[in-house]
C-alpha cells in the first residue's frame, strides 16, 4: 500500500544552524532572509533540517496565512476532532473563541487560530498535533468525492489563491504529480510524528 509520513518540528527546537551556531530552528529562516543567503530563508531552513535529520530536503512550500485562510474557506472548511477545551485567538478584530471537545467544521480563520494556538498543557507538541489535524482535515476534504464538483466549480479562484499565496521551489509538473500520488494514500497510512 502507499504510505507517507508527516513530521512536525517544534519551532523552539535548539539546533545547530550551519554557519551560525546554535539557535531555535525557526531562526534559520530569518537568518537566510536577513543575510540574503542563496536560497534565502527557505534555503537556510532546508539546510538546517537536513543537518538535523540527516535526510536530504529538496523541496519546500511556504504558505501565506491569507492564502491558508482563503483556501480553507473556499473548500468549505476542515473537520477536526478537538480533544480538550481550548481557547483560540483569531487574527484581527475577531474575538477569542472557546472550543469544547468534539468534532467541528472550522472555517479558515478558526483553522488558522486552532493550528497556531499554544494555549494547552502540551505546548508545542499539542500545537504540532493541531497543525497535523488541520492538514489531515484539508486532505480529507480534498479527497472526498462529494466535494469534487464544488472544487471544480471553484478551480479558478483556488488556482489564484495557490499561485498568489504559496511559494515553492516545486515545478508545476512535480506539484501536480505529487498531488495525484497523494490521492492514492489512505489517511490511515499517513504516519504522524511530532
Amino acid at each position: 500500500t502507499n504510505s507517507a509520513g508527516m513530521l512536525s518540528i517544534p519551532r523552539d527546537l535548539w539546533v545547530n544552524i550551519p554557519d551560525f551556531g546554535y539557535e531555535r530552528i525557526n531562526t534559520a529562516y530569518f537568518l537566510g532572509e536577513a543575510n540574503k543567503l542563496p536560497g534565502g530563508g527557505p534555503g537556510k531552513a532546508m539546510e538546517t533540517v537536513e543537518q538535523l535529520l540527516g535526510v536530504p530536503i529538496n523541496y519546500y512550500a511556504q504558505i501565506d496565512f491569507g492564502a491558508f485562510v482563503d483556501f480553507i474557506d473556499e473548500v468549505g472548511g476542515v473537520i477536526v476532532d478537538v480533544p480538550e477545551t481550548i481557547t483560540i485567538d483569531p487574527r484581527g478584530d475577531l474575538p477569542q473563541t472557546k472550543i469544547e471537545p468534539g468534532q467541528y467544521t472550522l472555517n479558515g480563520e478558526l483553522s488558522l487560530a486552532y493550528a497556531r494556538s499554544r494555549a494547552s498543557s502540551g505546548g508545542d507538541f499539542d500545537r504540532a498535533q493541531r497543525q497535523q489535524q488541520v492538514i489531515m482535515g484539508l486532505y480529507n476534504r480534498l479527497n472526498a468525492p462529494k466535494y469534487w464538483s464544488i472544487m471544480l466549480s471553484k478551480v479558478d479562484i483556488l488556482y489564484r489563491i495557490i499561485s498568489d499565496g504559496v511559494h515553492t521551489n516545486l515545478t508545476t509538473d512535480l506539484a501536480v504529480s505529487l498531488a495525484i500520488k497523494a490521492r492514492d494514500i489512505q489517511p490511515e497510512n499517513i504516519l504522524k510524528g511530532a
